[in-house]
C-alpha cells in the first residue's frame, strides 16, 4: 500500500460498496422488485401478532439496540425474502495483518426465500443490480488478463439454488391435525408460526410432489444453531419425544 495506495483500486472497498448498495440504512433491500408479490393482510397480521415474542428480551439476548426495518416484529420481517452476507474473505487482519492491497475480495451471500419468491428471479435481480453499478460480470470463472485490461470494474458471480420455500396454511388438513395433537398433549392451543427461515431439506419433496408439510421444532430457542456451541437441553429432548408420540398417534382429520 505504500507503493500503490491511492492508485491501484482496493477490491475490498469495491466489494463493500457493492454490498452496501443492496440495502438502505434501515436494512431494507434496495433492489427493485425484490419484495414483489409479498403482502400482509389483516388476517395474516393477526396470525403473526399472536406469536408472543418478547421483543426487549430478544434484543438484549442478541446485543442489538434496534432491528432492521423490514417488518415491525421478527414474525413480520421473516415473511419477506432476505439478503444476508454470511462471510467475507480478503487479506489478513489481527496478528497476520500486513500493509498490502489485497488482490481480491470474496463475499458469500445467502438469500432466504418465502413461498412467493422465485430464486432464479431474485438471483437475476442481484446480478442486474451489480451490472447497474457499472461492473462487468463474469459467470463462475476468473477473469482473463485481457478482461482485466478491458474492464475497470470486474466481478466474478457464481450462484446456486438449494431449494424453494414452502408454506402450509394452519387451516389445512395437516395444520388442523397437528394443532389437535398439540392440544391433546398440552391442553391448550400451541404457538403457531406461519413461516420460518430454516433450510429444510424436505422442500424438494414438497415442491416436486405437490404435498403439504409442517415442521415440528423441538429444540430450545437459544440452542445457537449452526454455531460451535449448538446445544439441546435434556428437558427439550424428552419433551420432543412426547410431542412426536402425540403427533404420530393423533387420528387423521378428514377434509371438510
Amino acid at each position: 500500500s505504500g507503493h500503490w495506495g491511492n492508485y491501484v483500486p482496493n477490491p475490498v472497498l469495491r466489494l463493500s460498496q457493492i454490498l452496501a448498495s443492496m440495502k438502505d440504512e434501515e436494512g431494507r433491500v434496495t433492489i427493485p422488485g425484490f419484495y414483489d408479490g409479498i403482502s400482509i393482510d389483516e388476517a395474516t397480521r393477526a396470525i403473526l401478532d399472536a406469536v408472543p415474542d418478547d421483543i426487549p428480551a430478544l434484543h438484549e439476548r442478541m446485543g442489538i439496540a434496534e432491528p432492521d426495518a423490514v417488518g415491525r416484529t421478527p414474525q413480520e420481517a421473516i415473511q419477506y425474502p432476505s439478503i444476508n452476507v454470511r462471510g467475507i474473505r480478503a487479506g489478513w487482519v489481527g496478528r497476520e495483518s500486513r500493509t498490502i492491497i489485497p488482490p481480491e475480495a470474496v463475499a458469500e451471500i445467502d438469500v432466504r426465500l418465502v413461498l412467493e419468491s422465485d430464486p432464479d428471479h431474485l438471483i437475476g435481480l442481484i446480478r442486474d443490480h451489480i451490472e447497474g453499478l457499472g461492473y462487468h460480470v463474469i459467470e463462475s470463472r476468473d477473469p482473463t488478463d485481457a478482461e482485466r485490461r478491458a474492464h475497470p470494474r470486474l466481478v466474478r458471480f457464481h450462484s446456486t439454488v438449494s431449494y424453494r420455500a414452502f408454506r402450509t396454511d394452519f387451516s389445512s388438513e395437516p395444520g388442523r391435525w397437528l394443532t389437535a395433537a398439540y392440544e391433546r398433549l398440552f391442553g391448550g392451543v400451541p404457538i403457531r408460526i406461519r413461516t420460518s427461515g430454516g433450510s429444510i431439506p424436505i422442500s424438494p419433496f414438497v415442491t416436486t410432489l405437490g404435498i403439504p408439510a409442517v415442521s415440528v421444532p423441538t429444540v430450545n430457542p437459544d440452542n445457537n444453531q449452526h454455531s460451535p456451541n449448538e446445544n439441546l437441553r435434556v428437558f427439550d429432548y424428552l419433551r420432543g419425544i412426547r410431542i412426536m408420540v402425540a403427533v404420530l398417534s393423533q387420528p387423521l382429520i378428514e377434509a371438510s
